[in-house]
């Protein structure tokens, strides 16, 4: 077995859990929040995810998920619920919205230092959660308004207490370990669907299965184990099924089944998509890895029994990586649970390497690796904003991202020449400090990026008409649903010729509201005499505004959308 922090060398000092998790929670924090709110909702993600929570407190509703008063199945409501409660305590911003995947990502840098902690000492458990924290895609989904950080940190903690567990004499200290493995599982479930238990029961599984650790799973505490998950997990799937009579069929065999089977929700990627995500989501650390994952399980299949408890991030982090890989829906977030097990791995190495002598000779290839990335990375960066056609970006655009692109380039190119020679010169603890200050101020500069980097919304016409709109008039979105305006304007819309994501044939009563109209029902409506406003993309409206007998009021536009209407 690895060792156990009891058996970490002396050097490495009794230092107070409290105090590491205190200090790593203030840096990550700050890491995390820093110009959270600075830039923005994106379209669609964030703004369907902002705008579900706004419209379960408006409604009061907290069972049905609704986009647009449109029921909404794709997904459970714990990170709707989160982000309601920050909406109601923060109010509406782009700030509150985001504070779930921050805590969350935080949450997740603690975990894993407490995990790798308990396995493989202090520095290892430091060192992974600062391989967690400061790895790119971690760095990004932190500050995106998605599902999946939250699930990620979920089934990590389900898998960290299911080997802190099995590492346990029966008594009350593993009956807490399982308990939070079903905890977490049911929390993860009401995250993200099945997966939440399904894909973490698989990988212990396999893990008993293939190194026969069969007799180290009991006392599972399996009957109040399963009550505990099904206290947490099952009212709102009961409810749900309650009050939605198509719920069941598109939550379990859409979402769930026809979604990972078939190509259905049309995100298509070749086997190898995710080993690119990995390659470039883990970098600083990516060129640990290879070292980490071979030195965790030294002495291979031979002593398989041995390091079986080093096998099981290898198992963990392969079977969801190939579980991803043969879905049909692929989207770059989707491989952030393996993330955690990658981190223990290369932490506990960098570990090891910090008590070697030879330390700063086993970092080589890694460093070498973060060098070629930081140049790559910061060629890549004056590239851009030099040559804005080559990556489709506007003028403007680019000129208002020279200086941040410039300093960050700066900063990638500075730190991937210092860090290998302080390495070599002052010993692996100051390459390390030199590796994660180089990530810190680019980061920094990314946030500040941010604002011109993000992709133009509808915020701008939406504050528009929540000034000038009265509560008579009509709101449409022309040939689009734009989830951000929604969310900015506080209100629901009407919707011309477009479905997207608005699941129509699951709600009968939003069907037959008369708020989702044709081209037809639309010219009509126009042509009366109440107030009309409606906000379109500027490529749909070429075919409309040519038309001579069509008659409208400019508003407002930007970049590439136009508001309009049918007075003045």
């Amino acid at each position: 077995m690895p060792p156990t922090e009891n058996s970490a060398p002396a050097a490495s000092g009794p230092v107070p859990w409290s105090r590491d998790l205190l200090l790593l929670a203030l840096a990550f924090g700050a890491l995390f929040f820093f110009r959270l709110g600075s830039y923005p909702l994106s379209n669609p993600d964030e703004g369907r995810y902002a705008e579900i929570p706004r419209e379960m407190v408006a409604s009061g509703d907290f069972i049905t998920p609704r986009l647009n008063g449109v029921n909404y199945f794709e997904k459970p409501p714990l990170v709707y619920w989160t982000t309601a409660v920050c909406l109601k305590v923060f109010g509406a911003s782009e700030w509150s919205m985001r504070t779930t995947p921050a805590l969350f990502a935080l949450l997740g840098v603690l975990v894993t230092y407490a995990a790798a902690r308990r396995l493989h000492g202090r520095e290892a458990g430091v060192l992974s959660a600062l391989v967690l924290g400061t790895s790119i895609l971690t760095f990004v989904l932190a500050h995106i308004m998605l599902l999946d950080m939250a699930v990620s940190v979920l089934m990590a903690a389900t898998l960290f207490c299911f080997i802190l567990g099995v590492r346990e004499a029966p008594g009350t200290r593993r009956r807490w370990f399982f308990y939070g493995l079903y905890a977490s599982a049911a929390v993860a479930t009401l995250t993200k669907g099945l997966i939440g238990f399904l894909v973490t029961g698989a990988v212990m599984f396999f893990w008993l299965l293939i190194f026969n650790q069969w007799k180290r799973l009991l006392p599972m505490y399996l009957p109040s184990g399963a009550t505990l998950f099904l206290l947490i997990a099952a009212p709102w799937h009961l409810l749900a099924a309650q009050h939605n009579e198509t719920w069941a069929h598109r939550y379990f065999v859409y979402e769930h089944w026809e979604r990972f089977m078939t190509p259905a929700a049309s995100r298509p990627g070749a086997w190898h998509y995710f080993i690119w995500i990995v390659i470039a989501g883990l970098i600083p650390w990516t060129g640990f890895l290879w070292s980490a994952a071979r030195d965790s399980v030294r002495g291979g299949w031979a002593k398989k029994n041995e390091n079986a408890d080093a096998w099981f991030f290898i198992v963990w982090a392969g079977f969801i990586f190939l579980f991803f890989s043969k879905s049909h829906s692929k989207l770059a977030p989707y491989i952030m649970p393996i993330f955690p097990a990658l981190a223990v791995m290369v932490g506990a190495w960098l570990a090891r390497a910090l008590r070697d002598a030879d330390g700063a000779k086993r970092l080589r290839l890694g460093l070498a690796l973060f060098s070629f990335f930081c140049g790559l990375l910061g060629l890549a960066l004056v590239v851009a904003v030099l040559r804005p056609a080559l990556v489709r970006m506007g003028p403007e655009q680019a000129a208002a991202l020279q200086l941040p692109a410039f300093a960050m380039a700066a900063v990638l190119w500075t730190g991937g020449v210092v860090t290998p020679w302080l390495a070599k010169i002052r010993g692996v603890r100051t390459g390390l400090i030199g590796l994660t200050a180089t990530m810190a101020l680019f980061f920094g500069g990314l946030q500040f990026a941010a604002p011109n980097i993000s992709k133009p919304g509808t915020k701008e016409l939406a504050a528009v008409v929540t000034a000038k709109a009265k509560p008579g008039d009509r709101v449409l979105h022309y040939h689009e649903f734009f989830h951000d305006f929604t969310f900015y304007a506080q209100r629901v819309v009407d919707v011309v010729a477009f479905k997207g994501e608005l699941q129509l044939e699951e709600d009968a009563a939003a069907r037959a509201s008369g708020r989702f109209l044709e081209e037809p029902a639309f010219r009509q409506l126009w042509a009366g005499s109440g107030r009309v406003w409606a906000v379109a993309r500027k490529k749909d409206l070429k075919e409309l505004f040519g038309d001579a007998t069509f008659r409208y009021h400019l508003i407002a536009e930007t970049r590439d959308h136009t508001l309009f209407s049918n007075q003045p």
